[in-house]
């Protein structure tokens, strides 16, 4: 468990930061940007928080504390015989989503255009969550090249993504529906 008695250690003041196995590393090492794009798209959550129902916040409670999951994840490098169990994500955390994926898409009409991150401010603020998890999903996967990562953390930042999305459509639907992309319109 995690004990701070003090928020600053001055041990990051040269530019560099520990790992979750102890090893020191720059704070631009493609782990931190993994692990740090993560720590971004949970706080962006924090304020999908604040405009969405009661049943959608508990949702996003639920991937806010499994996002520090991923991020416990990527921040412990992966070797053979640790020193102790690091936490790791698991499929069911995965499948988790994808259950909710399919839940809330059986409801909305199908997609016949792309459509524009807008429409209510609870579906704006989960689209820009959407694009950071992307973000943090290729940051991941930059780091995945270099370095061994839990493959279930890329699968789960993925499936985050869409989740993001069936979750803005959702809020959409109930404020009056997708803004749909017009290709063309103003040429």
């Amino acid at each position: 468990m995690v004990k701070l008695t003090r928020i600053y250690t001055r041990t990051g003041d040269a530019g560099e930061t520990a790992l979750g196995d102890g090893t020191r590393v720059l704070k631009t090492d493609a782990r931190v940007a993994a692990y740090g794009t993560v720590d971004e798209l949970n706080a962006l959550l924090g304020i999908c928080r604040l405009h969405v129902s009661p049943e959608m916040d508990q949702a996003l409670a639920r991937v806010q504390n499994d996002l520090f999951d991923v991020g416990a994840d990527l921040c412990t490098p992966e070797v053979e015989d640790p020193p102790y169990e690091p936490l790791r994500v698991l499929p069911s955390q995965v499948d988790w989503l994808e259950a909710e994926i399919d839940r809330i898409n059986a409801g909305l009409e199908t997609l016949r255009s792309f459509i524009l991150p807008a429409g209510s401010p609870a579906a704006a603020h989960l689209h820009h969550a959407r694009t950071v998890a992307r973000r943090a999903e290729r940051k991941s996967v930059e780091l995945a090249s270099a370095a061994p990562v839990n493959e279930t953390v890329l699968r789960y930042l993925n499936r985050l993504s869409d989740y993001l999305f069936v979750l803005a459509r959702e809020v959409n639907r109930e404020a009056g529906g997708d803004v749909l992309w017009q290709p063309g319109e103003h040429r």
